[in-house]
């Protein structure tokens, strides 16, 4: 063999790259788990944040087409000098009258408030009102009775109430009993059910509902509307929305509000998002925490197998080969972490959309950014203790065998 001749070294494939990447795992697994526990957790916050807000997202605007968006509020503004104003008697007829208008149903405030006794003091309202209400009111805002029954024409006539959802539960009432009754404006009325949630009119759940006759006999109610339900063609919305206001009031349509639920609910729905980047925040800091064990795990096994980083380069590995071998176990090290950290966060967000009866949503950003994001905070994490190990003189590392 001549002089000039040189002896390549051996290309390492890619099947024997990860073997070897393996074994310092295989090795030291208690010390890889708690390492890789830092990005597992990260990763899942990152993908459980995602995925509770998108399936929480979907599961609002699959309520909120089921209800429908064809749902309009008119209520009373206030007039020029700052004092509420008030609809007129005659609003929700002229309202009706709209041609694409199909249902339209009011509640008015009565003032009175509601106890579970006349021993409870006046101040502890616990912010439940007593409200004036149509017959037909439940279908129009998308709701239903959960227990009893709603008012009917002879009971709105008599002291007979109907709680909303979170009235109930503010009055300890779960159940409508016989003879069950309220203290509402000085007197008793009696219960007849209790109604669902009602997501697109918030204000009927906090409320008690009574017949428009039984307001203005028992209560003293002017029977003037408050708020006013209007049911619309879909296709027709925005145009009965822009005259809306003139209806209800033709000589002071300033003085009145017009509002579309939905919409706002759809921003709600938008807008949780908005809290993402503070749990997002937190996720990374706990990659960051990862990132830091991974490089402290590699720097220890720089340290640790010097005998085996010299015995590899006397036997021809290269630098690059010994670079790539630590780079490749603190990649490895980091991707084991992320793919738990993808299946803890899709599996918490399974369990709690199934609790809350919404469609499981995980976005392919969440779980593949998490992927990603272990895997370059593994490289970035590795890089420095792989390029010391791969610095190492073959020599010097001997000396420890």
């Amino acid at each position: 063999m001549s002089a000039s001749t040189s002896i390549d070294s051996p290309r390492l494939r890619l099947s024997d790259l990860a073997r070897i990447a393996s074994v310092g795992l295989r090795t030291r697994r208690v010390r890889a788990a708690l390492s890789a526990l830092g990005i597992a957790i990260g990763v899942a916050a990152i993908v459980a944040v995602l995925g509770l807000s998108s399936s929480s997202q979907a599961g609002l605007l699959a309520e909120i087409d089921k209800l429908g968006t064809n749902l309009l509020t008119v209520s009373n503004g206030q007039t020029m000098f700052g004092q509420n104003a008030e609809l007129l008697l005659a609003s929700p007829g002229m309202i009706a009258r709209i041609g694409p208008v199909t249902q339209v149903q009011e509640t008015g405030s009565t003032g009175a408030n509601a106890f579970r006794s006349p021993l409870i003091p006046s101040v502890n309202t616990n912010a439940i009102t007593v409200q004036a209400a149509s017959l037909g009111l439940p279908a129009a805002v998308g709701t239903a009775i959960r227990t009893g029954n709603y008012l009917n024409a002879a009971t709105a006539q008599e002291p007979v109430a109907v709680l909303g959802a979170a009235a109930a539960q503010r009055l300890g009432i779960g159940h409508i009993f016989p003879n069950e009754r309220i203290w509402a404006g000085n007197q008793w009325f009696y219960l007849a059910g209790i109604l669902k949630p009602a997501l697109l009119a918030p204000e009927i759940d906090n409320s008690v509902l009574v017949g428009f006759p039984a307001a203005q006999r028992y209560l003293g109610f002017d029977g003037h509307p408050t708020t006013i339900y209007v049911r619309s063609e879909t296709s027709q919305v925005a145009a009965v929305q822009s005259v809306l206001a003139e209806t209800a009031n033709p000589e002071a349509p300033n003085e009145v509000q017009v509002s579309q639920p939905s919409a706002a609910l759809t921003a709600r729905a938008e807008a949780q998002s908005a809290l993402n980047s503070l749990f997002l925040g937190l996720g990374a800091v706990s990659l960051l925490v990862g990132a830091v064990g991974v490089g402290n795990i590699m720097l220890i096994g720089v340290l640790e197998r010097r005998s085996e980083i010299g015995l590899r380069r006397a036997l021809g590995a290269t630098k690059g080969q010994i670079r790539g071998q630590f780079l490749s176990e603190a990649i490895l090290l980091a991707l084991i972490g992320g793919a738990a950290g993808v299946a803890a966060g899709a599996l918490s967000t399974a369990v709690y959309a199934h609790f809350k009866h919404w469609t499981v949503v995980i976005p392919a950003t969440a779980w593949a950014g998490g992927l990603v994001a272990a895997i370059l905070i593994g490289a970035i994490a590795g890089l420095l203790p792989a390029i010391r190990a791969a610095r190492m003189s073959p020599t010097e590392a001997l000396r420890t065998v």
